[in-house]
């Protein structure tokens, strides 16, 4: 039976985000591409900077150890505890690390096996220790996934073998990895190259990833290898240089690598991190109506970076609404007005304006000294 989709309608409104995207789709990008569906994002914007079935719900095979790795680490269980190893998690088809019933090992290592050589028994191992049973880790699994926004992904298992109901898009994957990415424990563990691992009986394995644009790709961190006979070659990939971050998905593709290393490094050659908020000026401050204070501060916008293509930068435009006077009393927080930021007429970017300080009605004595002075 499906697992049930519990948390859809619930999660809707709390994730509506600041900051809108503004969903670039570039159909030149196909060329570059025999994937069946892809995706590439910039990682602070999650702006998409090329796609092709972006949305299409498919087998996604072992990126769904991308999901798997994030869930465990943010979970709160310490993964340097040794913990022993069940005979459920022994023995699961696919990729293996080959797990022993009753060894030892810690979270952290499980998560190299998981990430590195794509270990199912380490996924399951995983899920299982995690979540206290793996149905309920698959459950926190699905939570994350809608938390983080993506809508077009449902999970039936912690490893990706082929099952009904275990699907995603690209687009849902890329912006599931792009916040992976900014765990730094996920990050390093899907970055490292080659690692030995010991359980508590002194058993040694030894792990290389499988990831081959990490010694091909200059500023490859990551991050995951996927194939079943559904879902065909995957690769979510991630390359970051000079500050920006770029992620790349491709799903059912052939030259996986290749596709990849093409898409990543004409999105370097094309776009460009801009700080949308160097350029717009406005006041520190407001003025204040029978206030204890002449004026109030406000909050400002210090930086607001986005992936810009040539030529984009000119069609920028800024829409600032923001009241001239406010009226003592004043609270800090208090709402004044907004700013937001577009290219064309895509909304890329929306911010409340706060007042930063309190500000206290005029006195007795000050309004006695107000009309003394008018006097």
């Amino acid at each position: 039976m499906k697992r049930s989709r519990l948390f859809f309608l619930s999660l809707i409104l709390i994730f509506a985000a600041l900051c809108v995207p503004f969903q670039s789709i570039d159909s030149s990008a196909d060329a570059f591409t025999s994937a069946r569906a892809m995706c590439v994002i910039e990682s602070s914007s999650n702006r998409i900077l090329y796609s092709k079935n972006e949305n299409e719900k498919r087998a996604m095979a072992s990126t769904t150890k991308i999901m798997t790795a994030i869930t465990a680490i943010e979970s709160g269980v310490d993964l340097d505890i040794p913990f022993e190893i069940s005979r459920k998690a022994v023995g699961i088809s696919g990729t293996s690390i080959y797990l022993r019933d009753g060894e030892e090992l810690t979270l952290r290592d499980l998560l190299y096996g998981l990430m590195l050589v794509s270990g199912n028994d380490a996924s399951y191992a995983i899920g299982e220790y995690v979540g206290n049973g793996i149905e309920h880790f698959i459950d926190m699994m699905n939570w994350k996934a809608h938390q983080i926004g993506a809508f077009n992904t449902h999970f039936e298992n912690t490893h990706g073998l082929d099952a009904d109901g275990h699907y995603t898009s690209a687009y849902d994957l890329a912006i599931i990895s792009s916040y992976a990415l900014k765990n730094e424990t996920f990050k390093e563990i899907v970055s490292t190259k080659d690692i030995q691992i010991t359980n508590t009986d002194g058993k040694i394995r030894y792990f290389r990833n499988k990831n081959k644009l990490l010694n091909a790709l200059d500023g490859a961190i990551g991050v995951k290898t996927g194939y079943t006979g559904d879902a065909g070659r995957c690769l979510v990939s991630a390359v970051e240089r000079d500050g920006i971050q770029v992620v790349c998905v491709v799903l059912d593709c052939r030259p996986m690598f290749e596709d990849s290393a093409e898409l990543l490094e004409k999105a370097f050659k094309e776009y460009d991190l801009i700080d949308l908020a160097s350029n717009i000026v406005y006041p520190e401050s407001i003025s204040v109506e029978n206030g204890s204070k002449d004026s109030v501060l406000i909050s400002r916008l210090k930086s607001c970076y986005y992936p810009l293509k040539e030529g984009e930068k000119e069609k920028i435009s800024v829409e600032l609404n923001l009241t001239d006077k406010v009226k003592a009393p004043i609270k800090k927080g208090d709402e004044i007005g907004e700013i937001r930021i577009f290219i064309d007429k895509d909304l890329l970017f929306s911010e409340k304006i706060f007042t930063m300080e309190d500000v206290k009605e005029k006195g007795v004595l000050q309004k006695i000294g107000d009309v003394i002075s008018q006097w």
